[in-house]
């Protein structure tokens, strides 16, 4: 699919998984709320409740290193949180 990138699996959301079947995923920053709900309903097969969107911008990074300085930015990117309905989950290491 060309609007959900990828799942966001850290400790914070899978805390929230757990405890408010919320689920957080990269998405394309010209996806809006519906896009996302129809993907992820299709792809996982749960019943959305509610998405909420945010951007992040990129940032500027440097580290120091034997050779001096380097500097670079870090990707802009969108991430989204998914809120299934109540009984459903998405299980992101079925795959594996």
């Amino acid at each position: 699919m060309d609007i959900l990138i990828k799942p966001i699996v850290t400790e914070k959301m899978t805390q929230q998984g757990e405890k408010f079947n919320r689920f957080g995923f990269v998405v394309a920053r010209d996806a809006n709320k519906i896009e996302i709900k129809r993907a992820v309903e299709e792809l996982y097969g749960v019943t959305v409740e509610s998405v909420k969107t945010m951007i992040y911008g990129s940032r500027t990074k440097s580290r120091i290193t034997k050779s001096g300085v380097l500097s670079g930015r870090t990707s802009a990117y969108k991430k989204a949180v998914v809120t299934v309905a109540e009984g459903d989950t998405i299980d992101f290491y079925s795959n594996i």
